[in-house]
């Protein structure tokens, strides 16, 4: 169908064409009305679009899977004209994210704004952006488009969970000897002190080698004897499995709503599982002051040497909000080519939905070497019935006595990892709310 603006334009033509062979006055005028009319609607239709800023503002740039993300955009006429009615029409990925709306009547020299709440479903990094600008006439004939291409980026983490009942059996070096290696972290093993540099914190200033020499001393620390923990997360692409999602109901609805629905559990995806227990298990054991570190060789290969505090709990949620199954490596080649940073006493902790037990073969090396082998499994079978089951890699576990946990689609992942696989019968249970303690949408920790 053509535009109202279009059969204007033919009419007019068709209109001057008889004007010009008749030369009556009547149909002149009625050419004369109707090119009037084309040009004021087009120029209204172009004024709309001229001064008017757009500001956006989110609340934070970094969020958590289930956590609200909230933002604020203010449109302000800055021209003496009123603005008829004004279309945003915003092109952010972010799921479930509606920030489009449509204004009424924006006085001079005043400005509009609304706040949206969106509650975080996928972990990723999404673009907010760009936005449209759409405005007309008050006839309909001229609607015209005006493109702001300014876009920014938000990060959304992965969700952690509290783990109370996971207590498995994890390495501590023989003879409780402090480790020669000097630390950041404040731990009970003095190692001596030093001169103040910057960046020290004031709670390791020794006081009383302060005044004795006139100038700040800070202590050093070595080491707890606690060994490392390194979480081994597959991620090659063969073994993973992704479900098609059936979205919300009310996923059409105003974002405002985000309350009605906040724990949606997790996507049907055997990385996003794999992905939120290795975060939780990072968090679980920062919580303790265990020194965690993480392989995973996904797009690129991923190391995170083992260290203690929040900070690393940042890094690690930054690197898994973005990972995915990529790799081209399998978890065996991946145990066989990282197996020089795993000493002994070490943790090591696999996460993984393979039903390959040749990785099983490259852990039992590892427990040769004096490693302590865990394998929390994803069970691929529990998301679509095409995939293998993983009977023969926890038969194969079972003999080399490695500590089992298996986790189920729709299992809650407190209740999977509290019990081994061996202790009690898996079962089904409602997913749990992700805990926030600690963790802020700024830095995630």
């Amino acid at each position: 169908m053509f535009k109202r603006s279009t059969l204007f334009i033919i009419l007019l033509v068709i209109l001057a064409v008889i004007a010009v062979q008749t030369g009556r006055r009547l149909i002149f005028s009625m050419v004369y009305l109707l090119g009037a009319t084309l040009l004021f609607s087009f120029l209204w239709s172009w004024a709309n679009l001229r001064a008017v800023s757009i500001s956006r503002l989110t609340q934070s740039l970094r969020a958590q899977v289930g956590r609200p993300i909230e933002e604020r955009i203010v449109v302000r006429n800055q021209s003496w004209l009123p603005k008829l009615w004004l279309e945003i029409r915003d092109g952010s990925e972010l799921p479930g994210h509606h920030a489009s709306r449509v204004i009424n009547g924006l006085p001079p020299r005043r400005s509009r704004g609304w706040s949206i709440k969106t509650n975080a479903r996928r972990r990723g990094r999404y673009r907010l952006g760009p936005m449209q600008l759409v405005s007309g006439d008050p006839f309909g004939l001229f609607t015209l488009k005006r493109d702001l291409p300014q876009t920014s980026s938000i990060t959304i983490y992965p969700a952690t969970y509290d783990l109370p009942r996971f207590h498995p059996p994890v390495g501590r070096l023989l003879g409780g000897e402090s480790i020669r290696r000097r630390t950041h972290n404040v731990t009970p093993n003095f190692a001596g002190v030093r001169d103040y540099v910057p960046g020290d914190t004031f709670s390791r200033i020794h006081w009383r080698s302060t005044a004795r020499t006139g100038r700040l001393i800070v202590k050093e620390f070595e080491e707890d004897p606690t060994a490392d923990i390194w979480i081994v997360l597959d991620m090659y692409h063969a073994a993973h499995f992704e479900a098609e999602e059936e979205l919300p109901e009310d996923d059409s609805l105003p974002s405002l709503l985000w309350l009605r629905k906040r724990d949606e559990g997790l996507p049907p995806s055997t990385t996003d599982y794999a992905v939120t227990v290795a975060a939780s298990l990072f968090k679980h054991f920062l919580e303790l002051n265990r020194a965690v570190g993480m392989v995973a060789h996904a797009e690129h290969r991923e190391i995170m040497q083992p260290d203690r505090g929040l900070r690393p709990l940042t890094r690690a949620l930054e690197h898994l909000a973005v990972l995915e199954a990529y790799g081209n490596h399998t978890l065996a080649d991946v145990i066989t080519l990282e197996e020089k940073f795993f000493e002994r006493g070490n943790t090591v902790i696999v996460v993984t939905p393979s039903a390959n037990v040749k990785w099983v073969n490259a852990a039992q090396e590892l427990q040769r070497r004096g490693v302590q082998v865990i394998a929390i499994l994803i069970n691929g079978s529990s998301f679509s019935p095409r995939l293998p089951r993983l009977d023969d890699v926890r038969a194969s576990l079972a003999i080399n006595g490695v500590p089992t946990y298996v986790v189920n689609n729709g299992d809650a992942i407190p209740e999977a990892l509290g019990t081994p696989a061996g202790a009690n019968p898996l079962r089904k249970v409602a997913a749990e709310k992700p805990s926030t303690n600690g963790q802020s949408n700024g830095a995630g920790g």
